[in-house]
Formats: C-alpha cells, structure tokens, sequence
C-alpha cells in the first residue's frame, strides 16, 4: 500500500509539473512571438532552433522515448543486480552516440539549414549562425531524455515534469532581454551578432540547464553510475534491434515534417511577395501546433509515463489481460480531458491564438491565421493521443515494427494532404490545409494500430472505450457551439483582442465545466490508476502466457 501511495504521489507530481510547464511554455511562446513576429525573420530562428529537436528525435530521442522504459524494466527483473549494469552500460552506449551526433550536426549546420529552408544572403546567414549555436541541445536533450526515462522506470515520475520550467524561465529571460536591447529589429539584415549570440546561446542554455537540473535525482534513486564499455554480451541486442524500428519510424514522421517545413516556408515567401500583410507560413504553424500539443504533453504523456512501468512489467510476465486492462483504462482515463479540449480547440482556436500570441509586434491578423491552423488541428488530437497510448502497449509486447508501418502510411497520407493543399488552395489557406490534413492522417494511424494490438492482446476493450468517447464528444459539440455563439457576441462587444478572447474563453471553460463535468467526473472517479502490482490474467491458476512479438495475427494466425 505504500509502493502505491508513493506511486500516486509521483504522479500528481508529474501532472502538476506538467501543467506548471506548459503554462510557462506558453509564457515562453508568447515571449518569443511578441520578439519575433510570425513573419520570415521568425521563420529563420523557428527552423535553426527545431532543428536539434528533429535531428535528436530522428536519430535517437525516438529510440529512448518507446524502448527504454521496457527494457529497463525486464533488466530490473532478470538481472541479478537489479539492473544496475545493464542500465549503466546503455547510459554510456546512447551518450557516446549523442556526443558523436552533436559534433557532427555542429560542422553539417550549412547543409542542414538548405535540407529544411532555400534561404539566401543574410536570411541564409543568421540561419546558419543560430543553427550552429542551437545543435549543441542534441547532447543536452539526449542527457535529459536518458535520466529521465531510467527514473520513470524507477516510479520517479516528477522531475522530468518539473525541470522544463527551469528552461522556459531561461528563454523568457533571453527574449525579454532581447526585447529591450533589440525591439526595433524585424529582418536579418538588421540584427547585430551579439543579438545573434544572444538568441541562439541564450536557446541552448535553457536546455543545458534543464537536463543538469535532473542530473542529481539519479543518486536519490539509488542509481550509482559508472560507465561501462563492454557492451557485447550484455543483452543490448534486444533494444538495439528495437531502437533500429523506432529510429525508423521517427525518421519517416520526419520526412514528413521536411516536407511541410519546405512547403510552409515556401508559403511564407510567397506571402511577403503577394503584399499579404501577416504571416501564414511555418512559424504560424508551428505555433498552433505547439498549443495543440499541449494538452497530449500535460494528461497523455502523464498517463502513459505512469502505466508503461505497469504494462511493461505485465507484458513481462507474460499476463496480456493485464495489459489490455491498463491500455483501455489509459484510454479511457485521457478521454476525458482531450476530447473536450479537442472540441473547445476547434470552437475557439482564434480567441486561444489572441489570448496566447497576440503581443509586441503580433497583430490580429497573425493570430487568427494562426487560430484558424488551431482549429484545423483540432480533430485529429483526440487519435493522435490514443495512438500515442497504444504504441506504449505494442512497445511493451516488443513490437516496434507495426507502429512503424503504421506511420508509413499515416505520414504517406499526410504528405499528400499537404501536397494537395499546397497546390490547390490560395496562400491565405495553404497552410491552415496542411494542418487539416495532418489532423485526418492521424486516423489512419490509430485504426492501424488500434487493429494490431487487439489482435496481439486478444481483444482491447473496445466498446467501453468507443462508448466513453462518444458520450464525450456529445457532450463536447453542445458545450463547443455555444462557447462558439458566446464568442462571436463577446467579439462584437469587446473586440477580437486579448480582453475579448480572455471573456470568452473563460465563458467557455465554465460551459464545457457544467456540460462536460457531470458526464466526465464519474467515470474519473472510477478510472483512477490501479495501485500495487499489475492484475494478473483472470484464471488465478493460469500459468503466465509469453507475449510473442513475432506471432502471426489475423488470417495469417488462422492459416
């Protein structure tokens, strides 16, 4: 019983953490977009800064991400030193590599920058000096994501909720203080190189700040690491052959996301030439995709850090009614926060956008072109964050090639969706139709997994699953028309700025409160996260049956 209150206490750690996160993200965000606009200027930092974020999630982040926890996990129960040689010598394996990759992107930045934005002159330059001073955050991000994931196999959950925050104030700082030293610079060929330093040295030390914050959490739990270098032998193979399924699948996602960097860059230059006077390119986009993400970061990620040591230790010992049990039960329990943030998202995303971004030298137009990407978003949250819960449960049955060739195709699907949106709809709508059809290809995803895992699992639960999200988004629709309605009269009284979308969001949170609330407080109630060891499978004497990977499925199983 105290494992288990110990349990539940990282996890209101690890929610709180998150909410405090993302809200600070969000103050962070503003601060950038009041600094930079949303414009070709904004564009340039956007692409030097994500790219570490991509180079790290494609070559690894990925990898630590799905199959760390599980076979941290297995290794905690099949070694006899608790796992602590295994989990040193994959320490010092991934860390070796990320140094490697770091000073690798570092003397690539020219030839990456061209692979994601067809800059020239001073564009091209500042793009360059920032990249070259954000790569670094690869070592950073990776050192992060590696003691993170070896103390959320360890039921620590809270830290690697709360030490972002440490990073936003950093970069609120950074921006803040460029705001005053530099406000009246709005292209590249004004900025100065020590604005330039400030920018992108001032980006890479909230990372480096936040992954040394977690750093001394490992010692207080019991981890003492020493590095390892005899590598071979030691059942590194296993997650290796994983991580190469997972490095796969991150690697198409990001095919993707180049194409729609390209082509939503592509847009914001044909914008500036067309005399369009806001900015409906890539950082419009990224920025409403940053708000779409948020709710999936703070409840779906929360949810499924906290059961993936339940169902990989379940998966382990062969029980796949417990894993079904924990996976519908993450399902279930994340549905009732995301399908009404996703209803209110598609309702009110410009008044999000005004309320968020519309600061400095942002104006109304800039961020209900970015509201209106919101609200093309929105649908396909509620799929996204359900794939995201499944994967975990084929991860911890050691699949890692079906969510790949489910990503295949989801990627194939948004890839021509942008495609299609780029050259059939005006520069006005462009982008806004790249964001819609991401949110359909997510469906494709889901369906896709979804199948696969019923069948590995021998069922998933489905129509409890399917009846509590659509008595949510009954609900949610009721609730999201009349915050709409109460919105458009909220616009007309007190204008389309920040105090406007202020009213009506807050008249929105109270409808979906009093709609949504009585239909979703019950079934939380009932929904709590189990505590103690995982449910065994329902005949008491039945002896433990291995998960196999490999084992065929469907009309092949029958065959």
């Amino acid at each position: 019983m105290g494992r288990g209150r110990s349990v539940l206490r990282g996890g209101a750690s690890l929610a709180l953490g998150s909410v405090i996160s993302r809200l600070t993200g969000f103050a962070r965000s503003a601060t950038v977009v009041a600094a930079l606009g949303t414009g070709l200027f904004a564009d340039g930092y956007n692409v030097a800064n994500t790219v570490p974020n991509i180079l790290y999630i494609l070559l690894i982040g990925g990898a630590l991400n799905s199959v760390l926890v599980p076979q941290l996990v297995r290794a905690a129960r099949r070694d006899a030193d608790g796992g602590a040689g295994y989990t040193d010598r994959l320490l010092t394996a991934v860390g070796c590599l990320l140094l490697a990759l770091t000073v690798a992107g570092v003397l690539a930045a020219p030839a990456i920058v061209s692979a994601y934005a067809d800059y020239d002159g001073a564009q091209r330059t500042l793009t360059i000096a920032l990249a070259r001073m954000c790569l670094p955050q690869i070592l950073f991000y990776g050192v992060f994501a590696l003691v993170g994931e070896v103390l959320n196999a360890r039921a620590r959950f809270g830290p690697m909720a709360w030490t972002p925050i440490l990073n936003n104030i950093v970069v609120i700082a950074v921006f803040g203080s460029f705001l005053l030293v530099a406000h009246d610079v709005r292209d590249a060929q004004s900025i100065t190189p020590a604005q330039i330093r400030l920018l992108g040295l001032g980006t890479t030390l909230g990372i480096v700040v936040q992954a040394a914050a977690l750093v001394p959490y490992l010692r207080a739990a019991g981890v003492r690491y020493r590095p390892r270098f005899d590598w071979r032998g030691h059942g590194l193979g296993a997650p290796l052959r994983m991580a190469g399924w997972a490095v796969a699948l991150v690697g198409v996602s990001q095919v993707g996301y180049w194409l729609v960097t390209r082509l939503a860059v592509e847009v914001s230059d044909r914008a500036v030439k067309s005399g369009l006077g806001h900015g409906v390119g890539y950082t419009a986009y990224s920025n409403a995709q940053l708000l779409w993400i948020v709710p999936h970061g703070v409840v779906t990620v929360s949810i499924a850090t906290m059961l993936m040591p339940r169902i990989s230790r379940a998966a382990a010992d062969g029980h796949p009614a417990a894993v079904r049990e924990l996976v519908s039960r993450g399902l279930r329990l994340n549905a009732l926060v995301i399908v009404p943030v996703s209803f209110l998202f598609f309702a009110l995303g410009p008044q999000v956008t005004a309320l968020v971004f519309q600061h400095g030298i942002t104006t109304e137009a800039d961020t209900r072109a970015m509201g209106l990407m919101l609200t093309a978003f929105a649908p396909g949250l509620i799929a996204y964050s359900a794939q995201y819960l499944i994967q975990r449960g084929l991860y911890a049955v050691q699949d890692a090639r079906t969510p790949f060739w489910a990503n295949v195709a989801m990627t194939a699907a948004g890839a021509l969706f942008s495609l299609l949106a780029y050259w059939t709809l005006p520069v006005k709508w462009a982008v806004t139709g790249m964001a819609a059809g991401y949110s359909a290809a997510q469906v494709i995803g889901l369906v896709w997994l979804a199948l696969v895992l019923r069948r590995r699992l021998g069922g998933l639960d489905t129509l409890r699953v399917a009846r509590t999200h659509l008595g949510l988004a009954i609900v949610s629709a009721g609730a999201g028309v009349c915050s709409w309605l109460a919105a458009r009269w909220c616009a007309q009284v007190l204008g389309s700025g920040p105090l406007g979308a202020g009213v009506a969001l807050a008249g929105a949170a109270v409808l979906f409160a009093g709609l949504v609330g009585p239909v979703a407080y019950p079934r939380a109630r009932r929904l709590r996260l189990p505590e103690g060891p995982p449910v065994p499978d329902a005949e008491p004497d039945a002896r433990p049956r291995v998960i196999d990977p490999d084992a065929p499925t469907g009309r092949h199983r029958r065959v």
